[in-house]
């Protein structure tokens, strides 16, 4: 029987009994085995990883564990130019899109208002959600560990946060996000892009505030809902100034 010292990192602990936190683990295993299946076994998802370093070489999850090594364990670090250690991916996650399980419809809706590509079905098997984060390289975003575990998975986000104000401030910050917004782009129910429309066209459709108080209409090109700039629009800009700090559409 085989025995290596795992060392786990910053977030990557909360996925860990409090005893086996920011200290040394030892671990037995029968060789060959993946530092993946070990990392996995201990509680971790391997999408919250970017960085192995097993001996203090950097190596991807397929590498092989053997008796004696020391590995130590590092979370994403996406505001962080890693681009020199990085083994597990090919460049850092970049233009993002997402794909959000049906428990964080909130979250997918928050995402779309700041201009990202979001998906999220509420009826789709892990799986399948699985193979469709893959198929589309979309980060998968989910409360729940076990779907992270899945092996084809490549890019996902265990999001740990009750409420949706605070799953899109800690997944801003995380992902290095803002720069990237491109707020009211994108239409916060269906995904759909935002396109600009001559009021006449639609002012049958329209609450007669808004007929004679409001120039800009915006129509979702897929669900052809309608968007204007009224208060809930001026109490959307203030999140987002809370979120990223000064910008302009």
């Amino acid at each position: 029987m085989a025995e290596a010292n795992f060392r786990f990192y910053e977030e990557l602990n909360d996925f860990l009994p409090v005893k086996r936190r920011k200290r040394d683990i030892s671990v037995s295993f029968s060789t060959p085995v993946p530092v993946r299946h070990l990392i996995e076994t201990l509680g971790v998802p391997h999408t919250e990883v970017e960085i192995i370093l097993l001996n203090g070489e950097s190596v991807g999850l397929d590498h092989p564990v053997s008796d004696g090594d020391r590995v130590s364990v590092y979370p994403v670090f996406e505001s962080l130019d890693v681009t020199p250690l990085l083994r597990l991916r090919s460049a850092p996650l970049r233009r993002p899109r997402f794909l959000a399980d049906a428990h964080l419809g909130r979250l997918a809706g928050y995402l779309r208002m700041l201009g990202f590509d979001t998906l999220c079905p509420m009826l789709m098997l892990d799986s399948e959600l699985a193979a469709l984060s893959a198929r589309e390289h979309r980060i998968l975003l989910t409360r729940d560990r076990a779907l992270l575990m899945h092996r084809v998975i490549t890019h996902g986000c265990y999001v740990r946060q009750p409420s949706p104000r605070e799953q899109i401030r800690y997944l801003m910050q995380r992902l290095d996000l803002c720069g990237l917004i491109r707020p009211f782009s994108r239409c916060i129910t269906c995904n759909g892009m935002l396109e600009h429309i001559a009021k006449e066209t639609v002012v049958d459709r329209l609450p007669e505030r808004v007929r004679k108080n409001r120039s800009e209409i915006r129509r979702c090109t897929g669900c052809r809902h309608l968007y204007w700039k009224g208060s809930h629009y001026e109490r959307m800009c203030l999140f987002i100034g809370s979120l990223c700090g000064d910008w302009s559409e």
